[in-house]
């Protein structure tokens, strides 16, 4: 019997009762059954070529920098013993069925002034539909070398009768998707057109809203059933039913948060033509499986996890699509995009070594003065409100263990917008409205380009959704990016208006430490009963895993999944959850809670289906106050030549402390109060700027009432993104839609800005001086090409190793600390620049004292010896884009799967311009040792309001999730020169774009 997944928090009025009502009798036994898994660490490919010849100088020794792990190892899966699989799903709250195996995880993480220039250097904007043939070339040529090895790989499928190379190409093919001719479908009450361009991306056309959206479901398992159903299990915490145990973690977490009982409920709420469309949607998929079973009918995927050697779960059969794994997808969404539990969680590690007064001086307030805030009027409410108070710092060194453990699960936790950031460091998004006003158009231009980690399939789908005529019956004549497995269009534009979305940041989340007695929790000198149930967890290559997950009011004790001491380090202690309390009474334990308000029911779907159909500002705004999780900043322009903004979002009011810090959970000093209401947050409608800048910076300025965050970007992006509008309209100049293109792409480094002068003005050797002349007369750009800009990053990291990394924690990896090199080390450094006997400067474990000067030309020597290494002695031949690329990675089997299976479905590195913080947001991590992109544009969209079909758009990857589909990676090579494509929208603009059309008819009786 399949257990069901209880909701591991609830909202405040549906708290279980056990864990509210005082104590009245003695809880039942608790167990938590956990399965250890050993860690492997990946290899990590270094960039570039080594000259071992080179010969340089010694570095003076300042002190080390430090540890720089590889990053979280994937566990290694034991291999199963010919079990087979049947119907295996999340679908229904139904457990899937045991006997899944893979190769090896499912780990989804991989190991990421002067004279300012004009903006940036990548031609951007026009591209041709039908770019990308040369990189399908090389592909092609690299399958016809895999089908030449495939003997050799695994016996794959037939291979004793000599026909295993055929048998492979043939498997690798039967998925492509139908995309002409006609095709009957169960459900369908009238036909609908599909008409695909060049680039795989379809319009549909239906005749109500109901076949529309079933026609979405159709199309998008067509093209990416493998990633959806891979979501799915993710959101449902059942991966390892599906992957093998090694998934285990991550489901025995997600299980803790509740993730997909929070659907269920949700979706128990919805409106009822929500919950139709949502019905329509899963029809639509289910019409697909229908026909397609499993295997190579699907994805090639499904292939290699059945093929001897390599997995043994061939008779792996999906089982059908519910709306709950849509809705699921919301919970996984909200969490990609947190950010301040991880902050939280740091701040409280660094006590261990600084101070609270130097902690806050690596945590810098917004820097109001130097860059804007998002709104400058509209809801900025004046009455007086409870306002924050400040928590304390201090926490036990036992609590500081457990939180340490904690913060290295949370960075492992399976991510469905790509790879898990380990300190959500550099996830954002930069978005941006101008109005009519100002363009030569004459109508509003809106930009959008969310930033994510890499994903291959990408994380968005292009798609247009048209209704023959738009009535009651039928309502939408949409287009833009879905997410797949999700029905509508999350971010684009319908007829009358368009939106974007950026990461708005704001503290939803808290960590209470709460004090355990046995089977109870004190709170306010009561003992309350923890709140118990189990779960059960089905595992491919192993027995079912039954754990216990427990919860206080604040919520779920997520430190109950924290199972080993070797998340941490080397060199930290054991601490389990339950850890006694120091200074307590004998029996008393810690645990660590966790509120977020995406752990209550939420209408954000209903806002989804508000906003494809939304017609002016009322109307957005009414989408808009359902949309409540994930909060995010809406840009917003329409037809008429309205521009605006409005912060969304479910944020709690605390009755003390503002979110820093983890809070005490055995009083209530530190609970939520209620919300801000709606109509106190923050939007502006037509500012007389004639523009709205959004880049994670600060949303309103010091004097709001309420506490948003104290975790916003510091504003370098969107004090860029404002001097360039402001420069491209001075003189009664105009913007247009190439303008825009040329901000996206805008790499211009403002840090750098700053620093060089500095770092020109230290006397070095004649070898370091050979480097540091790139900077002499460099613009602050980064191109890829650009020697001057590899050379700074490189003694950038350097800096901040030498200046910060001896005074963090040992056995606590960087990366859990946030030391990531991006815009709050901007700030930090700022501080501190024109202070060169600062303390942060110096040392503590050498016997000198260093100054700024002392580790700036340490900084310059070691960047040239490291670079040395890596690109050759010769500067001129130095490029930023041989140490900052981008290598395409699917997921599951391309990130843990046998190296040949990497190279099959993985792309082709790219060199890529731009950097952390900057507009062009092309990440780098710091931690990671290496100057890989770790977060970047996720996809990149121009509307003009004016023309709909004179917009551009591209994704980051390509539509097809099928490998060596010609639209798997065809977008990648423009995406990656900053290019966009054409974006058809009416009805002569898609029919000329069109190259094949699909006809999807009712099924008969």
């Amino acid at each position: 019997m399949s257990p069901t997944h209880p909701s591991a928090a609830q909202p405040s009025d549906a708290q279980p009762a056990a864990a509210t009502a005082p104590k009245t009798a003695s809880a039942g036994n608790a167990r938590l059954v956990v399965s250890e898994q050993g860690d492997q660490g990946p290899g990590r490919l270094e960039p570039g070529s080594v000259d071992e010849g080179a010969s340089a100088p010694a570095v003076p020794e300042v002190g080390a920098g430090p540890q720089h792990p590889a990053g979280p190892a994937p566990a290694a899966a034991e291999e199963a013993t010919g079990s087979e699989v049947g119907v295996n799903s999340p679908a229904g709250g139904a457990e899937p069925g045991a006997g899944a195996d893979v190769l090896a995880t499912a780990e989804t993480s991989v190991a990421v002034g002067a004279a300012v220039p004009a903006i940036a250097e990548r031609p951007a904007d026009i591209a041709s539909p039908t770019s990308g043939g040369s990189a399908r070339h090389k592909r092609l040529t690299r399958l016809r070398l895999l089908l030449a090895l495939v003997v050799g790989l695994v016996l794959v499928l037939t291979i004793a009768t000599g026909a295993g190379a055929w048998a492979f190409t043939n498997a690798l093919h039967a998925s492509y998707p139908l995309t002409s001719g006609t095709l009957d479908v169960a459900g369908l009450s009238a036909p609908v057109a599909v008409q695909r361009d060049a680039n795989g991306i379809p319009q549909l056309y239906a005749q109500t809203s109901q076949d529309l959206f079933l026609a979405e479901g159709y199309v998008q398992a067509q093209d990416r059933f493998w990633q959806m159903d891979i979501d799915r299990h993710i959101t449902s915490g059942t991966l390892a039913s599906m992957l093998g145990s090694g998934a285990l973690k991550y489901d025995e977490f997600v299980r803790t948060l509740g993730w997909r009982t929070v659907a269920e409920q949700s979706y128990a709420k919805l409106k009822p033509d929500t919950k139709q469309y949502l019905q329509a949607y899963s029809k639509g998929v289910n019409a697909y499986l229908a026909t397609h079973s499993g295997g190579s009918s699907l994805s090639i995927e499904y292939t290699i996890i059945g093929a001897p050697l390599v997995g043994k779960v061939s008779h792996y059969r999906p089982a059908p699509w519910t709306p709950i794994d849509s809705v699921a997808w919301i919970e996984a969404m909200a969490w990609d995009l947190r950010d301040n539990v991880d902050n939280e969680i740091a701040r409280s590690l660094l006590t261990q070594t600084l101070s609270v007064d130097q902690i806050e001086q690596l945590y810098p307030s917004y820097p109001y003065s130097k860059h804007p805030t998002i709104v400058t009027q509209g809801a900025l409410v004046g009455s007086t409100y409870e306002q924050n108070a400040t928590a304390s710092a201090a926490l036990p060194a036992a609590a500081q263990q457990k939180l340490a453990q904690l913060s290295q699960l949370l960075s492992q936790v399976p991510s469905v917008l790509g790879p898990a950031d380990p300190a959500g460091s550099g996830v954002g998004s930069n978005s941006w409205v101008v109005s009519g006003a100002l363009t030569t158009t004459g109508a509003p231009l809106l930009a959008n380009d969310p930033h994510l980690a890499p994903s291959l399939p990408s994380v968005w789908y292009q798609i247009g959704l048209h209704c023959q005529n738009i009535g009651p019956q039928c309502q939408y004549d949409v287009s833009g990016y879905s997410f797949p497995g999700m029905p509508g269009v999350i971010i684009g534009h319908n007829a009358d208006i368009a939106w974007g979305f950026t990461n708005e940041a704001d503290d939803v989340s808290d960590l209470y430490l709460e004090k355990i007695d046995g089977h109870d929790y004190l709170y306010d000198g009561k003992e309350y009963p923890i709140a118990e149930h189990t779960e059960t967890i089905d595992v491919a290559d192993g027995q079912p895993v039954t754990i216990t997950v427990r919860s206080t009011r604040h919520g779920p004790l997520i430190s109950d999944v924290s199972d080993t001491d070797k998340l941490v380090g080397k060199d930290a202690p054991a601490a389990r959850s339950g850890d006694p309390a120091q200074g307590a009474a004998p029996g008393i334990q810690y645990a660590v809670a966790l509120q977020w308000t995406a752990l209550q029911t939420n209408p954000t779907m209903d806002a989804l289906f508000e906003l494809d159909r939304a017609s002016d500002w009322s109307e957005f705004r009414a989408a808009a106050e359902d949309f409540t999780v994930p909060a995010q900043n809406l840009v917003y322009a329409d037809t008429k030549g309205n521009i605006g903004y409005q912060a969304p979002g479910r944020i709690p009011i605390r009755k003390s402390g503002d979110g820093r810090w983890p809070v005490p959970g055995w009083t209530s000093a530190y609970d939520w109060t209620g919300y801000i209401p709606f109509s106190a947050l923050p939007n502006e409608f037509n500012p007389s700027r004639g523009f709205i800048v959004t880049a994670n910076n600060a949303v309103v300025g010091p004097t709001y009432p309420y506490t948003l965050t104290t975790d916003w970007d510091y504003g370098y992006r969107s004090q860029r993104i404002t001097d360039d509008i402001k420069r491209l309209t001075a003189n009664g100049r105009k913007i247009s839609v190439a303008d825009m293109a040329s901000i996206q792409n805008d790499s211009y480094n403002p840090q750098a800005a700053q620093l060089v002068p500095y770092l020109l003005n230290l006397k070095t050797d004649a070898f370091t001086r050979s480097a540091q002349n790139l900077l002499k007369h460099w613009d602050f750009t980064q191109p890829a090409t650009s020697g001057a800009a590899a050379y700074y990053n490189a003694v950038w990291a350097e800096i901040l190793k030498l200046t910060f990394g001896n005074k963090l924690p040992n056995g606590v990896d960087a990366a859990v600390l946030g030391f990531d090199g991006g815009d709050r080390w901007f700030a930090v450094v700022d501080a501190i620049i024109n202070q060169p006997d600062s303390e942060w400067w110096d040392n503590p474990k050498t016997t000198q004292r260093e100054t700024r000067d002392t580790i700036l030309t340490a900084a310059l020597k070691k960047a040239r010896l490291d670079l040395t290494a890596k690109l050759g002695k010769d500067v001129s031949a130095w490029t930023w884009g041989r140490l900052h690329t981008l290598t395409p990675t699917e997921q599951t089997l391309g990130t843990n799967g046998p190296g040949i299976v990497k190279w099959l479905l993985n792309g082709q590195a790219e060199q890529l311009a731009g950097g952390s913080s900057l507009v062009d947001a092309t990440s780098w991590d710091l931690s990671s040792g290496d100057f890989q992109v770790t977060v970047a544009p996720s996809m990149r969209m121009i509307v003009d309001l004016g023309s709909f079909d004179r917009s551009r758009w591209v994704n980051q990857t390509g539509e097809s999730g099928h490998v060596d589909d010609p639209n798997y990676l065809d977008q990648a090579p423009l995406w990656a020169a900053g290019q966009t494509l054409p974006w058809a929208f009416g009805e002569h603009a898609v029919k000329a774009a069109t190259t094949a059309t699909l006809t999807l008819r009712p099924a008969g009786p």
